[in-house]
């Protein structure tokens, strides 16, 4: 049975640095996700840093700083996951956790299907 991953991203409030933003999505915001999706294999999150483009020479801002992954064993487990986002009573908590850890609310979400090529 494959795997499903939930993929969002996120960008930063614009009043925090990025050391700030990790600080506080790792010990309050992410404690979230340990309750909610309680259910799934991983909980990842991958904090971006910019790189030189090797074709322009420059270091662009990326439209976002996190990358937030959610392993699911089924795409019904996900679907059980999401809803208890708004059944679990801390909606609240995580909207008013949002605005000031997130630039919006509207962070993208999506599913990934992953191939991938054996090297070396």
């Amino acid at each position: 049975m494959a795997q499903v991953k939930q993929v969002s991203v996120m960008k930063r409030h614009p009043d925090l640095t990025m050391d700030q933003f990790i600080d506080r999505y790792e010990s309050h915001h992410a404690k979230f996700g340990e309750v909610l999706f309680k259910d799934a294999n991983r909980y990842v999150r991958r904090y971006v840093q910019p790189m030189t483009n090797p074709l322009t020479g420059k270091v662009e801002e990326l439209p976002f700083d996190v990358i937030m992954e959610i392993w699911w064993d089924s795409a019904e487990d996900m679907a059980t996951g999401l809803k208890r986002i708004g059944t679990s009573g801390l909606i609240d908590q995580i909207r008013a956790s949002g605005e000031t850890l997130f630039a919006a609310q509207n962070n993208p979400g999506f599913t990934v299907e992953e191939y991938d090529t054996p090297m070396g």
